[in-house]
């Protein structure tokens, strides 16, 4: 069922704090709508989080795969000390 979700019940979903939600939907990663107060839908937050999987947003501003921090970091660990 399509229903609509406020800010805090988005952040509760995803396990992160409302401001998160807030960042994510300012720089476009997330969809909402404005009802009173900004709203999520259940289809969009769904749609988000399968578009989204294996992504690293530790940067919203340049979210990119964890394959890429993954890969970045066997090549570091596989680095000889140098000494």
């Amino acid at each position: 069922m399509n229903r609509l979700h406020p800010v805090s019940e988005v952040a509760e979903i995803l396990g992160v704090n409302n401001n998160y939600v807030y960042d994510l939907i300012r720089h476009g990663h997330l969809q909402a709508l404005k009802l009173g107060r900004l709203k999520v839908s259940t289809f969009e937050l769904e749609s988000f989080m399968q578009r989204n999987s294996g992504k690293d947003f530790s940067d919203l501003s340049n979210v990119i795969d964890l394959r890429a921090v993954t890969d970045e970091g066997l090549q570091s660990s596989k680095k000889p000390n140098a000494r």
